[in-house]
């Protein structure tokens, strides 16, 4: 616990760190600064997890402050250590927020992110006007970024491919989810994203609340007849410790990594078809085709 601590202590200096050169950068541009993700709704791993930031910025918006945003993330990330080279920046303004204009980075999952759990970290609260997506949005922001995770990257929108991370789509996915000893290799932040990102998709399509990793297990856990139960179970301890015996931890992925994949796909297909979504449908349809062949 003494080091999940130190961890978060350091996840939190970033955000320190990355809102003193937001606050020089944009000056009174900036309305409001807040932790987002695990450490503004707990769970914060420094093993695995994103230090998320989010800014909303005063309408309109100008070249010149898309430009500063891009370049002190980048210049923070420069840094050096893991958590630094972490940092995900989302922002807009008031209008975009409220659907009223187009622009920023702010996809649905992460808007809802932060009117559930946004922590204010400096400046007036400003989540006022920000439009709650409903859950057929959700959904649809959802499928695109796992179409994206899953390598099936073709014609999705250039702002689903950013949120993967540039380069995310060169990687098959779907080939280490068939071969673990292959996402074992890639360590423990790869591992455990891969097995609990389906979790949490299943848990916001069925609630329409922010998956975290916790309460995802947690629900995903107690319905009946899940596969890979152990699993999720292991994957949600790794986040915190990786795995003593990486033979065992390859054996179990190979057990129930494919059929908690084709669970998650085959809910997806249900649900985009039932939201008139075919086009959506179809890809999760050959994913699956590809991770069964």
């Amino acid at each position: 616990m003494h080091g999940q601590q130190a961890g978060t202590e350091q996840g939190e200096a970033v955000l320190a760190q990355a809102l003193a050169a937001y606050q020089a950068a944009l000056g009174r541009r900036l309305i409001a600064a807040y932790a987002l993700g695990s450490l503004a709704h707990g769970g914060f791993s420094p093993l695995v997890s994103d230090v998320d930031l989010g800014l909303i910025l005063r309408d309109p918006l100008w070249m010149k402050h898309r430009l500063a945003i891009r370049t002190v993330a980048r210049a923070v990330r420069a840094g050096g250590s893991a958590l630094q080279q972490r940092l995900s920046v989302f922002w807009g303004t008031p209008a975009t927020l409220a659907g009223r204009a187009r622009g920023g980075r702010f996809p649905p999952l992460d808007r809802l992110d932060l009117l559930e759990y946004g922590r204010l970290l400096a400046g007036q609260d400003a989540r006022y006007g920000v439009a709650r997506p409903g859950q057929e949005e959700l959904l649809v922001a959802g499928a695109e970024f796992a179409l994206g995770y899953l390598g099936e990257t073709g014609n999705l929108p250039g702002r689903i491919r950013d949120r993967v991370g540039a380069g995310s789509h060169d990687r098959d996915t779907l080939d280490e989810i068939r071969h673990p000893e292959r996402l074992v290799s890639r360590g423990t932040r790869r591992m455990t994203k891969t097995v609990l990102f389906p979790v949490r998709f299943l848990f916001t399509a069925a609630t329409g609340r922010v998956g975290t990793n916790a309460l995802a297990a947690e629900h995903y856990l107690d319905s009946t007849d899940m596969p890979a139960g152990e699993l999720v179970a292991a994957a949600l301890a790794w986040r915190l410790e990786p795995p003593a015996d990486e033979a065992a931890a390859t054996a179990l992925l190979r057990r129930e990594l494919i059929p908690l994949y084709a669970y998650y796909l085959d809910d997806h297909i249900a649900r985009l078809s039932a939201a008139g979504r075919p086009a959506l449908a179809d890809r999760f349809s050959r994913c699956r085709a590809r991770l069964l062949a």
